[in-house]
């Protein structure tokens, strides 16, 4: 769901365009007193459009003004319209023009020629600075934009501007968000927050406060957010403006939205447009709680409400925000008449809408606004059927945002396009299509999921879709060349299910289409890649690996698996050492796999349900295994490296039943998994003797409001362990804080963290976190503690132990926290548990485990021995089963 913020902001998230830090402002002269009158009325003219975003007449406002400045001979005034230029072209999309308006504005200050005094210059060399840093970052310069601001905080410093120092503080925060510098980003946004409300009640400490809270919620920091941003809203009502209450209201509404606190969001769009002096806020809270109503199905509200919100837009002038308003309301409307059986608006109406947007735009000069208006109408076309139409329009929006470097834009409309063709029949110029969108996508990874908060939310709507529909297209055609042998449909609803011949192995695959076979493989690993940036609101890890390598020549007796699934069949492409990729598929709907999945799942955690697992469990097997298992055994495969997709990723393969040989698939294979092999560096462990700093709790503990029970045998665990590795060092219960783990792990080369206390995987960083003796721990600090300084104490950390943690219940798509802990932390490896069991049985695995490691086998069947001997002794899944390695496997 794409949301509205206030006003500052629109254009950019409820549009999908990029907030390049804090929105940009237009600056004020520093004078009155110098430079003719006229001239002054002129830039005053200039910021009137700026701010109503009329850029095009802004800019061709501030074009006279500074030639005006240029002619008198007022350098001050005329950098400092300069630096304006820059940011109306920045609006525009206009790079090069912005990069030179700047350039010539940073010139002239330092020339010293016509410029003032030297406290004049500082401050406006400072402020100019920040549109160059803003243009930087807008660019993807992140690195670039963090020295520029640097620059001019250490002059606000100097002369004592505390009030744009802390909007500089912001950015610089935010550009160290998107080089995934968090540690260093939440210790500015912690002091910028002090510092604001140590300040005196003020419009000015509203507005910081407002933006503080937006950028926390940009970042993931929701419930921080929400606290910044109920401060923001308490001293815009102490100093009793209108429309900061309304603003901050607004923002809290996307905040409570971002938690799924629907009740929350909906009463504070209700009261922003209650109190709202600007109409274009107004309609904006307005259009958040249609989305709201519409996700709720309270059709008749909505369709009251899409009455009103008509009415206000016919009065709204001609600018950026009028464009975008509207393009948002046409697709409020399309979900109107698409979720419900109401027969208004016509799509002859929503396309009015539209149409008005494009002439808006177009009157404007503003490409940007135009390519969105113009693509949107397209995908209206698309839905409506009207493919020539759609083609068309799709094409032409797509031609103006290539035509001002505008990616971000682009890649909608190249999606668009693919689909369209698709639809038409043309498969081959659909795939080209999709495969632009799919290179354009990964050139914008830092840009769109580090400053992209509307991007973030609808990830899966916006961004997913165009890996898995391009996957599905290449299957397709390679399926069409391909030689391997189709399963029969299976419904899942049918008794007889659980007695369906097993599948055959695929025949020898002559012919097959291995180009795009390898390219469906490269965007899967590229679609995990980007689940995990989506989870950490930033594109933090780099890929670094070649694939088919990591079983050519380091591990030529493994196998990487990667199941996919799709609406309507579940496909497995397989690679062999040394071997072209294989790939075949089962015919199912997607709703049917994930059921038996989700059956699976709970039948895993009752004890004396082992029967139930081992049918659900044999279906995945046949699904996933059985159609290669003779090539597996030529190939002499001793372990399998699954890259999950989906659901796949809250059960442990270890438990996949072949009925054939009455065998688990432990009993057959060591078995590890990774989030996508392109972060992998397999190596073998680099210390014979392993060195280990252990750390548990093993008394209840009372923690933020949640109450963790005992777990009695973590010191018998803690032990044990000590009696198998050659070197440890152990924290235990109050010792057990996260300033101990971090001195500990900050002077010792330690090669295992093993911590056996209470955890939780969710797909909500917020919610993914360690237990320690005070506090939890949340995903992103606890990357922050185990990244020490010294870089090569940090690459000795080999592997990662989490031996008491759990998946969150309920949460589908879990077990992406346990990847993202396993790939951020940066440890090689990370052995976790899927649900938390008896710790006496958790205590056993992990001995059995290290005594393995010290006998010389690789980690992952080190693994395979501990659950097999607890598997001797207990055969209930629920005791041996939840275990998974995720990561380096050697």
């Amino acid at each position: 769901m794409q949301n509205l913020t206030e006003q500052e902001e629109w254009g950019k998230q409820g549009s999908g365009e990029l907030v390049n830090a804090e929105s940009p402002t237009f600056y004020s002269l520093l004078s009155l007193k110098s430079g003719p009158s006229q001239t002054q009325s002129v830039v005053e003219q200039g910021k009137i459009l700026y701010d109503t975003g009329k850029f095009t007449e802004a800019i061709k406002v501030l074009q006279q003004a500074t030639a005006a400045f240029k002619a008198s001979k007022d350098g001050l005034q005329e950098a400092m319209t300069l630096s304006n230029l820059s940011l109306a072209y920045q609006q525009l999309g206009l790079w090069a023009e912005a990069e030179e308006a700047i350039a010539q504005s940073l010139k002239l200050l330092q020339s010293g020629e016509n410029t003032g005094t030297s406290g004049e210059r500082s401050q406006i060399i400072a402020q100019s600075l920040d549109v160059q840093g803003q243009l930087q970052l807008a660019q993807g310069q992140a690195e670039a934009a963090l020295t520029t601001w640097q620059k001019a905080a250490d002059i606000y410093q100097q002369i004592g501007d505390t009030a744009r120092l802390t909007r500089n503080r912001i950015n610089s925060a935010q550009a160290l968000q998107a080089l995934g510098l968090y540690l260093q980003a939440n210790k500015i946004l912690n002091e910028v927050q002090q510092t604001l409300t140590s300040l005196p009640d003020s419009l000015l400490v509203a507005t910081g406060l407002r933006s503080l809270g937006n950028i926390r919620r940009v970042v993931g920091d929701l419930n921080v957010s929400r606290l910044v941003l109920g401060k923001s809203l308490a001293v815009a009502k102490r100093v009793q403006s209108p429309k900061a209450i309304a603003e901050a209201q607004l923002s809290l509404g996307n905040t409570a939205l971002a938690q799924q606190d629907t009740e929350a969001a909906s009463q504070y769009y209700q009261q922003a447009a209650a109190v709202s002096v600007s109409s274009i806020t107004r309609i904006q809270a307005h259009l958040n709680l249609l989305s709201l109503l519409l996700e709720k199905k309270e059709d008749k509200d909505a369709l009251a409400l899409s009455s009103q919100i008509q009415s206000e837009i016919s009065n709204l002038p001609p600018s950026r925000s009028s464009v975008y308003t509207r393009i948002k309301f046409a697709q409020s409307l399309t979900q109107l008449k698409e979720k419900t059986s109401i027969d208004t608006p016509s799509w002859l109406n929503i396309a009015q809408q539209l149409s008005t947007a494009i002439e808006q735009a177009q009157s404007l000069q503003d490409q940007r606004a135009e390519s969105y208006a113009m693509g949107s109408l397209g995908e209206l076309y698309e839905k409506t059927g009207q493919f020539f139409d759609a083609q068309d329009l799709t094409e032409k929006a797509l031609f103006i945002a290539q035509s001002i470097n505008a990616s971000d834009i682009a890649y909608q409309w190249q999606w668009q396009l693919g689909r369209i063709l698709k639809k038409k029949g043309d498969i081959k110029g659909a795939i080209a299509s999709y495969n632009v969108a799919y290179k354009t996508l990964q050139s914008l990874r830092g840009d769109l999921v580090a400053m992209n908060p509307d991007v973030q939310f609808s990830f899966r709507e916006n961004i997913e879709p165009v890996y898995r529909e391009l996957v599905e297209l290449l299957l397709r055609s390679v399926e069409s060349s391909s030689a391997s042998v189709p399963f029969e449909k299976l419904d899942q609803r049918d008794a007889s299910l659980q007695k369906a011949n097993a599948p055959r192995s695929p025949s020898p695959q002559e012919g097959i289409n291995q180009d795009n076979l390898k390219l469906a493989r490269d965007v899967i690993e590229s679609l995990q890649l980007a689940e995990l940036d989506n989870f950490f609101r930033s594109a933090c890890l780099n890929p670094t690996q070649e694939l088919d390598p990591l079983v050519d020549k380091k591990d030529q007796r493994a196998a990487v698996i990667y199941p996919i699934i799709l609406p309507d069949r579940l496909d497995i492409i397989l690679k062999l050492p040394n071997q072209d990729l294989r790939h075949y598929k089962t015919v199912i709907a997607q709703n049917d796999v994930e059921n038996i999945i989700t059956e699976l799942r709970k039948d895993l955690l009752n004890v004396t349900a082992t029967v139930r697992v081992q049918q659900q469990s044999q279906q995945i097997y046949d699904w996933l295994i059985r159609p290669a298992q003779t090539e597996l055994v030529n190939s002499g495969i001793k372990t399998l490296v699954f890259v999950l997709d989906g659901e796949l990723r809250n059960i442990p393969m270890a438990v996949l039943y072949d009925k054939e040989q009455e065998k688990y698939l432990v009993e057959k294979y060591a078995i590890a998994l990774a989030p996508g092999l392109q972060l992998l560096d397999p190596k073998p462990l680099r210390q014979v003797q392993l060195n280990a700093l252990t750390a548990g709790l093993s008394e209840k503990r009372p923690v933020e409001g949640k109450e963790f029970p005992k777990l009695e045998n973590v010191p018998r665990e803690l032990e044990e362990i000590k009696s198998e590795v050659s070197k440890s060092e152990e924290l235990l219960n109050q010792e057990f804080t996260q300033t101990n783990l971090q001195n500990k792990l900050q002077t010792v080369p330690f090669s295992v963290v093993h911590l056996a206390t209470h955890g939780e995987f969710s797909s909500d960083a917020e919610k993914t976190f360690i237990l320690t003796w005070d506090k939890l721990v949340k995903v992103k600090e606890f990357d922050n503690l185990l990244r020490v300084s010294d870089k090569n104490r940090f690459s000795s950390i080999e592997l990662l132990v989490l031996s008491a943690c759990q998946t969150a219940e309920g949460d589908k798509r879990a077990a992406l926290g346990l990847a993202g802990i396993a790939m951020r932390a940066g440890v090689r490896s990370t052995l976790a548990t899927l649900w938390s069991i008896d710790d006496r049985s958790t205590a056993d695995v992990m001995s059995e485990f290290y005594r393995q490691l010290n006998a010389g086998v690789n980690k992952a069947e080190a693994l395979q021995g501990a659950q097999l001997a607890i598997f001797a002794k207990e055969k209930a899944p629920y005791l041996w089963a939840p275990y998974v390695l995720v990561g380096n496997w050697l």
